[in-house]
């Protein structure tokens, strides 16, 4: 089950919560991993390309979502390409909330005017957030986005600068995109970027099973679905409680989504 996920492209975490939504328990998540830790082809990791910003200090954003269509966090990530110093850049829209991509699009380079067209696509597919949360790059900060976010009564924040953990949400999702095992790493054209994201987002969306919202799919998460999987989960898992107590310490319980979740928010106000 592990090697046949990992050759399509799924993680260990994405097989065993798969094999667990169809009713199996076949063994604890730590077990899974074990066995995986015996799989040479783990280890093969394309390197992704970090940048460095501006040390100047910023207020800190503090952002909190109890639910889909409230937060949204969006960012700009290189992919390499054959040629020495230059890249295309993946622009990407994300609900903090749910995990879902509500919008992307691969680009030869920045613009801002690039940028109002995705928002204004995600707006009409998932309406306005109340908040849109970014990094301090020229895209993020210009007064074109601004003024569409204005017309439509969004706020928006950005990152300190050098701050990473300031969008932990778009930082995750492109570094799912650029460890998932079948990421090529350098692309032979633009075209050939925006047909793998064409692929890897609906991927994403509807059947990545994000450890993040307890193996569930951001598109469950966002239409409320995951709440029958999880039923599904407890039986299998309940079940094999009553099959082998010697290896439980207590009685399980089904991880679920949190019901509170943020950026910069203090732990103790996430809830389940």
């Amino acid at each position: 089950q592990i090697t046949t996920g990992w050759t399509a492209g799924h993680s260990v975490d994405h097989t065993f919560a798969s094999v667990w939504d169809q009713g199996v328990m076949l063994a604890g998540r730590r077990s899974w991993w074990r066995i995986a830790a015996d799989l040479t082809d783990q280890s093969t990791r394309p390197v992704v390309p970090t940048g460095r910003g501006s040390r100047t200090p910023r207020q800190k954003p503090v952002l909190v979502a109890t639910g889909p269509g409230q937060v949204w966090s969006w960012d700009i990530t290189d992919l390499r390409c054959p040629w020495r110093g230059r890249t295309f850049k993946a622009y990407s829209i994300i609900d903090i909330y749910s995990r879902t991509i509500v919008g992307w699009r691969v680009e030869e380079r920045e613009s801002d005017h690039l940028a109002v067209e995705m928002f204004q696509s995600a707006f009409d597919q998932y309406g306005t957030p109340k908040f849109v949360h970014a990094d301090s790059g020229p895209a993020m900060r210009s007064g074109a986005l601004a003024d569409l976010l204005a017309e439509h009564k969004v706020t928006k924040t950005h990152n300190r600068p050098y701050v990473s953990n300031d969008n932990p949400f778009s930082e995750s999702e492109f570094r799912t995109m650029k460890y998932r095992p079948n990421y090529p790493g350098t692309f032979e054209s633009l075209q050939a970027a925006r047909d793998h994201l064409a692929e890897y987002v609906p991927w994403y969306n509807t059947t990545h099973k994000h450890s993040g919202i307890a193996l569930f799919t951001p598109q469950q998460v966002h239409d409320g679905s995951w709440k029958q999987a999880h039923r599904i989960r407890d039986m299998a898992l309940q079940t094999y409680h009553q099959n082998h107590p010697e290896r439980f310490n207590s009685r399980p319980t089904t991880p679920a989504p949190a019901g509170t979740v943020g950026i910069n928010i203090p732990k103790e106000t996430v809830k389940s």
